[in-house]
């Protein structure tokens, strides 16, 4: 007797009746759902309230809604201009209880005709300069450019106790501001005017970032694949770490990842990677960049989510950061400082030919495990996106092809066409599942998954089946040695 789900077994009226069964309609894989969430600052200007959800279309919308020039706004430009079709969200706070960080240009010697290039948070403000001007049209020419650059991250007034000087002020309260880049001049071809000197004092004295707990409050049930992470300090990376543990437990199963920067020298990013230890978080050390750490953030969260969504398994390195700025080629960091960042937590970049920001590999800050032993298995950001679409995956095919059937042991006498399913009948579907994930270079060695693969009823509770399922993931191709053995 056939199991229908809808047509009763006990109706008189004549007819034909036909129900739908679409449980056995999709073929292939599904993908696995991907939304991004920016957390930053907004500013008083900005039309949504701090702590409001708000999906982005765009950067125009991110300065409306947030305030032109605020944290958020300049990580939506950085986020857009890398990936501008995965569904993104915002969630902003406003300033803390915090300081604002400040900065300044003082200007000396004499200038001759030519044109400032100052960078503040890599973006350019070009001054220009005539022969003969005071010191003081200088200050104050620069500053009124700074004012006119509405977009900036700083606001700017000639010091009112020395008019040669230029001083800088965060548009927002806490550390973050610290990390704003003031300098003159960034590419071999920009020259000074003759004559003329500076002075950069680089921005300092922020305290006091926003409480992230905030956020995470609203939060609700919405499903965060991909989470751009402006702060760094131990209060609020810890909260959102917890967080994020929390729904990737097996009873949330919202798989998410944090995506944060930093700058700082090598000593204070081994620092900073060594005093987390989450596969939920990566941080990208970027020091030496004119772009700010929250930039960086937002940007490598749009190429993660956005080449993640396509292949999960496959590496990201050599994928561009549209937007960030390179450090200069004494700033960067070399292979062997690279390669010890990558046992310390931290991510990594190159520079190419073009001066390009590209991708080298994206880590998670996790190292060891509950006991202290060194453990490699959450290290790349590629294993954690891989095993949440294979559990997604798997949610997706039991629940699509067994949505409401009854439970037998195998081998039970059971009709054709029966809502009856049995761990045998189980088993041979994860098998099918694993020889879709084979094709689709996810996963590898079927014959270790069947050995190993245990489906079973559980002993307590005759309405249950427990499964072991023991996928081989894919791994990445990150590194070749050979040995040149020549002969003359």
């Amino acid at each position: 007797m056939i199991s229908l789900n809808q047509i009763p077994i006990d109706i008189r009226t004549p007819g034909a009746y036909i129900e739908i069964d679409n449980s056995q309609a999709l073929r292939g894989l599904p993908g696995i759902p991907s939304r991004i969430l920016v957390l930053g600052q907004r500013l008083a200007a900005g039309t949504v309230a701090a702590q409001v959800p708000t999906r982005v279309l765009d950067e125009a919308e991110a300065e409306a809604f947030f305030g032109r020039g605020s944290m958020q706004h300049l990580m939506f430009r950085a986020l857009k201009a890398n990936n501008a079709y995965t569904e993104t969200w915002a969630i902003a706070l406003d300033d803390g209880a915090g300081v604002a960080a400040s900065g300044s240009v003082k200007f000396g010697g004499t200038g001759t005709a030519g044109t400032i290039n100052l960078y503040i948070a890599g973006q350019r403000v070009r001054v220009a300069v005539v022969s003969g001007d005071a010191l003081s049209d200088i200050a104050t020419a620069t500053a009124a450019a700074i004012t006119a650059a509405t977009d900036l991250p700083v606001t700017a007034a000639v010091n009112g106790g020395d008019n040669t000087q230029v001083d800088l002020t965060a548009r927002h309260k806490g550390e973050a501001g610290n990390a704003i880049d003031v300098r003159v001049n960034h590419y071999p071809d920009e020259k000074d005017p003759s004559g003329l000197t500076y002075t950069v004092t680089a921005m300092a004295g922020g305290s006091g970032n926003p409480d992230i707990a905030g956020a995470i409050a609203v939060f609700g049930d919405e499903w965060w694949t991909d989470i751009a992470m402006p702060w760094t300090d131990t209060a609020n990376l810890t909260a959102l770490e917890a967080e994020l543990a929390s729904r990737f437990g097996p009873l949330t199963m919202m798989d998410g990842h944090a995506y944060a920067a930093a700058t700082g020298s090598h000593a204070e990013l081994t620092t900073l990677g060594n005093g987390r230890n989450s596969p939920h978080l990566t941080i990208m050390g970027g020091d030496g960049s004119p772009t700010p750490p929250w930039a960086w953030a937002a940007a490598l969260t749009g190429v993660c989510a956005y080449y993640g969504k396509i292949d999960p398994a496959r590496p990201f390195q050599t994928l561009p950061l549209d937007g960030v700025m390179a450090p200069k080629p004494e700033d960067r960091f070399t292979m062997e400082e690279r390669n010890l960042l990558l046992f310390d937590g931290i991510a990594t970049f190159k520079v190419d030919g073009g001066g390009r920001v590209l991708i080298e590999r994206v880590i998670t800050t996790y190292e060891t495990n509950a006991q202290s032993v060194d453990d490699p298995s959450f290290l790349d950001l590629n294993t954690m996106k891989t095993l949440a679409l294979l559990r997604y995956q798997v949610r997706a095919r039991i629940q699509t092809r067994f949505p409401r059937h009854k439970l037998a042991d195998d081998g039970a006498n059971v009709g054709a066409g029966q809502a009856v399913v049995t761990p045998r009948i189980i088993r041979a579907e994860l098998i099918a599942l694993f020889r879709q994930w084979e094709e689709a270079g996810l996963a590898e060695d079927i014959d270790q998954f069947k050995s190993d693969l245990i489906v079973e009823r559980d002993q307590s509770d005759v309405n249950r089946v427990n499964a072991l399922i023991p996928p081989d993931i894919v791994n990445q191709f990150r590194i070749f040695a050979g040995n040149v053995q020549f002969r003359l």
